[in-house]
């Protein structure tokens, strides 16, 4: 072979490598895997759910390798910012509050919030069921909704996980009304739920859908309007660090081209039977 062709080889082999690095470059992401059905902990303490379908999706449009790992939800945030891993896809709404500490990518996912309690329960009574409401874009209407439901909760006890928009909201609009139990996770307040502990729970819609799936469950039904926007969010993301402009611009050009494509819808239905993809 000629020095040429040597000089060919050996610049087809850089490049061969340079193409294989790019592509064994590692995204370490955090989820909770105790949030069915968007992130869970399955047999074989396999992570499934949801977001690891979809975040492993995205990673192969980024043509980097997924590395998928559990964080407890209450230390999730802190763990990003200690660079424990790269990013976030955990049921994480964007709200003004966590956007102060970290960035996020654009919505993969939109889903309001809902009241759950037992059929036979007063809760069940509660006016609205049905209707929808945005605290951003309807606040009056919305608001006027929430205190048609406080003679029902007065004296209650709600479930909501701790850390979360949910947990936001029944402290700016239940507290004085209902008392407000924080569990670390949903698992935990759908338990004491069905064990009879506490009256109902205020959650995700697409958790909600999960947790009536489960027999125990049969005699619950979602109570209330479905509520959404203000300090419920704005839609649910990949978190990031602030400094990570790179990877935020590959996460939101993947998370657009799986809208695009039908690839988000594909999932949601798979695990919600229902489509939460952000509408635009």
């Amino acid at each position: 072979m000629n020095r040429l062709g040597v000089f060919g080889a050996a610049a087809l082999g850089m490049l061969v490598a340079t193409s294989v690095a790019a592509q064994e470059k590692t995204v370490k992401i955090a989820t909770e895997g105790a949030y069915a059905p968007w992130n869970f902990t399955g047999a074989g303490g396999k992570l499934e759910g949801f977001e690891i379908d979809l975040a492993n999706d995205l990673c192969a449009r980024m043509k980097v390798k997924c590395e998928i790992v559990a964080q407890d939800w209450d230390g999730i945030i802190p763990a990003l910012n200690a660079k424990k891993y790269d990013a976030i896809m955990a049921g994480m709404t964007i709200t003004d509050k966590r956007k102060e500490v970290i960035d996020f990518s654009i919505p993969y996912a939109d889903t309001p919030s809902n009241f759950l309690a037992a059929k036979d329960s007063p809760l069940a009574k509660m006016p609205g069921t049905g209707s929808a409401y945005n605290l951003g874009t309807q606040q009056a209407d919305a608001e006027k909704a929430i205190e048609a439901l406080k003679p029902l909760l007065k004296g209650k006890t709600i479930g909501v996980q701790t850390a979360t928009i949910q947990a936001n909201f029944a402290d700016k609009y239940l507290k004085g009304t209902a008392e407000i139990r924080e569990y670390k996770t949903t698992e935990q307040h759908d338990l004491d739920l069905a064990a009879g502990r506490i009256d109902g729970v205020f959650a995700g819609a697409a958790q909600i859908i999960g947790t009536l799936e489960k027999p125990e469950f049969k005699d619950y039904a979602v109570a209330g309007p479905s509520l959404t926007g203000g300090v419920l969010g704005a839609g649910i993301a990949v978190g990031l660090r602030k400094d990570e402009t790179e990877l935020k611009k590959n996460f939101d050009n993947a998370i657009q081209a799986a809208i695009k494509d039908g690839t988000i819808q594909k999932l949601s239905l798979k695990w919600f039977k229902t489509n939460i993809t952000p509408q635009s």
